[in-house]
């Protein structure tokens, strides 16, 4: 791992870092000199990628949380800063698909798990990471939100996964401005298709098609590409964000998504 990255010296914690985009900003940011923090349920993948980074010369810690529970959020911040004795980087990243279906079968328990993952992990992870970035006297978080509820509105079924998205990234515009003064910048990625495992815990209708309105792309829905995006490239994106080359960026949402929100919003 490289002494003098583009975040050397940093300590980043990323929520969600075993598996998919957390695994491409974890790999990528290690690659630049930061010290990485996995704050993950699933302790096997994340071990797995700190046992990755470690090979390559770098550090990594893996501490076990579930983003929806504050008390395990509160406890990894304080064991974070204890082990480091600070935090530059924040990576809100752990999230879920949830269940997509019609609305009428959509349970309020459906509901309720999508939002308190997505939306209230991020607000705990955000909550209980800033005073030790205050006393740092700064850094970058990054929020994963989505195309959905930002500019795709066409995906049926997927209201409370939109639902949690657009909240992340109205959060995400009323803390960049609360925590600019203390010099933390705080952006979200809006990423399209991205070749994860993440459909693993999407629990779709088998009634969808009966509320979907039909929509066909002859050439495809990936304007730039022509294929879903990589978790490498939302790695650099991440890496951007994290970096200095972005001190002067705060409250944006980015789309990383080939163009394809552009062409189906």
């Amino acid at each position: 791992m490289s002494k003098q990255g583009r975040v050397a010296d940093k300590v980043a914690v990323i929520t969600g870092g075993g598996s998919g985009i957390g695994k491409g900003a974890a790999l990528r940011l290690a690659e630049q000199g930061a010290t990485i923090c996995m704050l993950d349920r699933t302790v096997d993948t994340a071990q797995k990628v700190k046992a990755q980074i470690e090979q390559a010369g770098g550090k990594a810690l893996v501490i076990e949380t579930d983003v929806s529970r504050p008390e395990m959020v509160e406890r990894a911040m304080k064991q974070v800063y204890e082990t480091f004795g600070k935090i530059d980087v924040l990576f809100a990243n752990a999230g879920i698909n949830g269940t997509w279906a019609p609305l009428e079968e959509l349970t309020p328990e459906d509901w309720d798990q999508t939002l308190t993952i997505n939306l209230k992990g991020t607000f705990l992870t955000v909550k209980y990471a800033a005073p030790y970035m205050k006393e740092g006297g700064g850094g970058s978080i990054v929020i994963t939100s989505s195309i959905n509820g930002n500019r795709i509105f066409s995906n049926t079924g997927a209201s409370a996964y939109s639902a949690s998205k657009a909240g992340q990234v109205a959060f995400m515009k009323m803390v960049a401005l609360e925590l600019a003064p203390d010099h933390i910048r705080v952006n979200a990625v809006c990423p399209g298709a991205i070749d994860t495992n993440i459909d693993d815990n999407t629990d779709r209708s088998d009634t969808l098609d009966e509320v979907k309105i039909p929509v066909k792309f002859p050439e495809g829905s990936e304007p730039l590409e022509g294929q879903p995006g990589t978790i490498e490239q939302c790695g650099d994106l991440v890496l951007f964000l994290a970096s200095d080359e972005s001190s002067h960026i705060t409250g944006t949402d980015i789309y990383i998504d080939g163009g394809s929100s552009l062409l189906r919003g």
